[in-house]
């Protein structure tokens, strides 16, 4: 297997950039809303809009690395020596996904205590998720994704 162009290993690392920089602002979105007084009236409204962009950004995150054109796919072509990383990396997706489900599905009658822990939790493993993505990429590339403020 050949390394792909410069031009489309560059486009996709775009993408994934833009995309690693939308899932860091999903995840400081929730962080806010959490954070903000439960007494609040609109307190849980809001903490269930930002699960719910979290869910679609997540989603999103995984057709980008999974897909069949994704960063994965493109790492494995360029790196085959990372294909643990890699697969570590899709089952972080699955054990993530159901993660976030999970919080979704218990976050309407939580009290607020308990959905600021359990949605902290999935929070901490996002992060830790998205910098064992941003540790592979760089040793495929030695490229530095990016995607901080």
């Amino acid at each position: 297997m050949g390394l792909p162009s410069t031009d489309t290993a560059t486009s996709s690392l775009e993408i994934v950039r833009r995309q690693r920089a939308q899932l860091l602002d999903t995840i400081q979105r929730v962080e806010r809303a959490l954070a903000a007084p439960a007494g609040n009236p609109g307190w849980r409204g809001s903490v269930m809009g930002r699960l719910a962009a979290l869910r679609e950004a997540f989603a999103h995150h995984i057709s980008v690395t999974e897909g069949l054109d994704g960063l994965y796919a493109e790492l494995l072509a360029t790196a085959p020596r990372l294909a643990h990383g890699v697969d570590g990396l899709v089952r972080d997706h699955a054990r993530l996904r159901h993660a976030l489900d999970a919080v979704w599905v218990r976050a309407p009658g939580a009290r607020p205590q308990e959905l600021r822990v359990w949605a902290g939790d999935l929070l901490r493993d996002l992060s830790r998720h998205r910098q064992r993505g941003a540790d592979l990429v760089y040793e495929a590339y030695q490229t530095d994704i990016g995607g901080e403020t």
